[in-house]
């Protein structure tokens, strides 16, 4: 049986704009998603710290240095520019795989910059086996 397990996030990002006209995705500048281990056309899990909602969608590079988290499509209409929202990435491993399982972590800061890097490692003992 294989896990679905956190894989890399982006922790309170600020929404810099929202374009409900655009063909979908999230744009994600290209310095903070690499810092969580995110890539291009990845699907990630977005959620809206102001307001709750939670959304699925795939990952574009915006320009690197510019703080760009753009929310595009349908999933515009559920966040607002200003918001803060956690981007999460998933993977799929073996229980037997999880103790060499790593998290990165992109702590953010004012003006989507990445403030801390962390990487975690998942615990042993998470799984009973």
């Amino acid at each position: 049986m294989y896990l679905k397990m956190l894989r890399g996030k982006i922790h309170r990002a600020t929404v810099t704009s929202v374009d409900p006209d655009y063909e979908g995705s999230i744009t994600i500048d290209e310095r903070i998603a690499r810092a969580a281990g995110i890539g291009e056309f990845e699907c990630v899990l977005v959620a809206d710290c102001n307001n709750g909602t939670r959304h699925e969608t795939y990952v574009i590079y915006g320009p690197a240095g510019t703080g760009v988290v753009s929310v595009n499509g349908a999933a515009a209409r559920l966040v607002q520019t200003g918001d803060k929202v956690i981007i999460m990435a998933f993977g799929y491993c073996e229980p037997a795989e999880l103790g060499e399982h790593t998290v990165r972590i992109a702590l953010m800061g004012e003006g989507n910059t990445v403030e801390r890097e962390i990487e975690h490692a998942a615990s042993r003992g998470s799984i009973s086996g």
